[in-house]
This record gives C-alpha cells, sequence and structure tokens, in this order.
C-alpha cells in the first residue's frame, strides 16, 4: 500500500476481490478508500458522506464482490453524485418557485369575485403557520382536529390561526366573506 497525500492508495494485487461481500471486505475499503470516496464526490455535490454509505450500502447488497472493487465504487459514487446534485438544483428550483408563488398556483375562474394574483399575493404575506392552516382548511378539507394533529397544536389552535388568517385576508383584499366555520 502506498500513501499518496492523505489518501491511501491500493497496489494492483489489493484491487480486486474475489467472492461474497462481507463484513472484512466492507471494514478493509471503508478504512482505506472512504476518505478518498468522499473527496471525490465532493465535486459534484455537498453530502459526499451520504452518497459514499449508500455506495457501501450497495456494494455489502451484492451477491459477489465486484471484479475490481475501488474502480466499482467510484463508478457508484460518481453516479450516486450526479444524481444527489442534481436532486438538490431540482429541490431548489422547486423552491424558489413554490416561494414565489408563480401563476398558476391559484387561478381565477371568469366572473371570479376575487382576483387570484390577489389572493395568492395576500398568501404569501400571512405568517406561514396561519397560511398552512387556511390552506389545510379550505384547500385540503381538514378538520381543526386533523390540523392541529398535522400542526402538532391543539384543534383550538389551529382554529385560532384559521379564523386570523381570514379576517387578515379580508382586510387585504377588502371582501367580506361569509364563513361557517
Amino acid at each position: 500500500m502506498v500513501l499518496a497525500g492523505d489518501f491511501f492508495v491500493m497496489d494492483e494485487s489489493q484491487r480486486s476481490a474475489t467472492g461474497p461481500v462481507g463484513p472484512d471486505l466492507l471494514g478493509q475499503v471503508f478504512d482505506r478508500h472512504a476518505a478518498a470516496l468522499e473527496f471525490y464526490a465532493r465535486q459534484w455535490c455537498v453530502n459526499p458522506e451520504d452518497v459514499v454509505q449508500e455506495a457501501l450500502v450497495l456494494l455489502a447488497a451484492e451477491p459477489q464482490a465486484p471484479k475490481d472493487v475501488v474502480a466499482w465504487l467510484h463508478h457508484v459514487v460518481r453516479a450516486r453524485a450526479i444524481n444527489a446534485s442534481r436532486a438538490a438544483r431540482r429541490r431548489k428550483e422547486h423552491e424558489a418557485r413554490a416561494a414565489r408563488l408563480e401563476p398558476g398556483w391559484l387561478a381565477s375562474p371568469p366572473g371570479d369575485i376575487i382576483d387570484a394574483a390577489a389572493a395568492a399575493a395576500a398568501l404569501v404575506r400571512l405568517p406561514a403557520e396561519e397560511r398552512e392552516v387556511l390552506i389545510a382548511r379550505i384547500w385540503s378539507g381538514l378538520t381543526f382536529q386533523q390540523i392541529g394533529q398535522l400542526m402538532g397544536t391543539s384543534d383550538s389552535t389551529a382554529h385560532r390561526r384559521y379564523v386570523t388568517a381570514l379576517a387578515a385576508l379580508r382586510q387585504e383584499l377588502r371582501i367580506a366573506c361569509p364563513t361557517n366555520d
């Protein structure tokens, strides 16, 4: 074994394995290559430790050790790291769209008395807890008991947040909204 920087590099006789993947092989691979694999994955993603752990779990699930364990792990780590990077980018884009509440989130049907864009803008300005209760009640049809369980509050707290949110929307939209709740 040769020391290269802070990483151990296996020579050719140590690269390949035969037989099933057992705890001894996993331990050796982890000890010798985990740091290098994390460094390799870091060029694509921000959570290389998770990617390396997933690759090691996949290796452990293999019925037979790959011919070249180190190359196989690098291949799996690379693919997983690129996927993690793509997922993080998509999640970030989705969160940005959700934060902006782009058109389409609410749409005004013809003849509707409430402007959807104004309602969406008013919803964005509500405190997050009030907005969550309002959406869960109106659009999801949850009961206050269900909302309370969902948010970890009492039924009465969920109801109070709902009433407060409705009042804020009525005031901002300048529309009198009769309520049955």
